[in-house]
């Protein structure tokens, strides 16, 4: 895999700001992107009416429940909720540092995909701040099992996603995406897999304060009868797996920064992809800190060079 510019840290190059509902309040919520200095990582703010705010780093210690999202901080009173999708955005992106002002507990859901996300961002751009970017590289196989269920990092030359699902319903199946993540990659194949629910579950839900905002024009909904409910179908023939994919690439961003590696999944979710990454970070002969050796536009993964760097757990606390 070859990395250009994204060798270097960036930020993006002006301000932008989206607004949307909440999918699981249902209440109005903006969010503005802000650039940030290099080292600065990604940061989310959440502002309240009186001025104040609380403000949680995009990283795996910040992360608090996974049950339906990806959770930043374990107080609703405080939290930063469904992360994923933004997060997903900026990954793929390569954006670095940015700082992202929420004025709710939860991220817009938008069209339940990241394409709005990723379309706000080039359209103001993206800067290289000149900074050499660390990048986490999996050296030996690290994988967890739940019952069923499992996820691991392998070694690979480049950033790669390999993710299998497993439904009983037949419209769903087995289905699997597997391959290498670039910007262009993401942008075509994953950004517009949208989040996806049973009709059955609805009531479940609502009843427990759940998808509150969840609707035909931001999830595929499946009936009880096995369809679609959404007039105009499927965006992707497999756009459960893809969806899932998504979530996956942005569960993952909680690194705290871009890995090199392969990461495997079969029938996981939020929880498995939280776990593996603090399986992977827990273990310090699993990974090293790496770095481009030279000042170059263009440099193979496999050149990256070891850099002496703090243990992970605190270099992202």
């Amino acid at each position: 895999m070859t990395i250009g510019l994204l060798g270097f840290q960036t930020t993006i190059a002006a301000p932008v700001t989206m607004r949307g509902i909440g999918v699981h309040s249902g209440t109005p919520v903006s969010i503005t992107f802000q650039p940030s200095e290099a080292g600065a990582g990604i940061v989310f703010s959440r502002v309240f009416a009186d001025g104040k705010s609380v403000e949680y780093r995009a990283v795996s210690s910040q992360v608090g429940p996974t049950d339906l999202c990806t959770i930043l901080g374990s107080s609703p009173a405080n939290w930063v909720a469904t992360i994923e999708h933004v997060m997903a955005a900026l990954y793929a992106l390569g954006i670095d540092n940015v700082l992202v002002e929420v004025d709710a507990a939860e991220m817009p859901i938008m069209d339940g995909s990241s394409y709005d996300f990723i379309e706000a961002i080039e359209q103001v751009g993206i800067v290289n701040l000149g900074v050499k970017r660390r990048y986490i590289r999996v050296v030996k196989p690290v994988r967890i099992d739940s019952d069923a269920s499992w996820s691991e990092f392998r070694p690979y030359d480049g950033t790669r996603f390999e993710v299998e699902i497993d439904f009983s319903t037949p419209l769903i199946g087995r289905q699997s995406w597997k391959g290498d993540l670039t910007a262009a990659t993401f942008k075509e194949e994953l950004s517009r897999a949208r989040t996806f629910g049973f009709m059955r579950d609805v009531e479940r839900l609502w009843a427990a304060g759940y998808a509150l905002g969840s609707s035909l024009e931001n999830s595929v909904v499946i009936s009880d009868d096995d369809t679609v409910v959404n007039v105009e179908g499927l965006r992707y023939k497999d756009e459960f797996v893809r969806h899932k994919t998504l979530d996956a690439v942005g569960d993952l961003a909680l690194a705290g920064a871009q890995f090199i590696g392969c990461y495997r999944s079969y029938r996981g979710g939020h929880k498995m992809n939280a776990n593996a990454l603090k399986a992977l970070l827990s273990d310090p002969t699993a990974y090293e800190i790496v770095e481009a050796p030279v000042r170059s536009d263009r440099v193979r993964a496999r050149e990256f060079v070891p850099v002496q760097a703090p243990e992970v757990s605190a270099w992202l606390a």
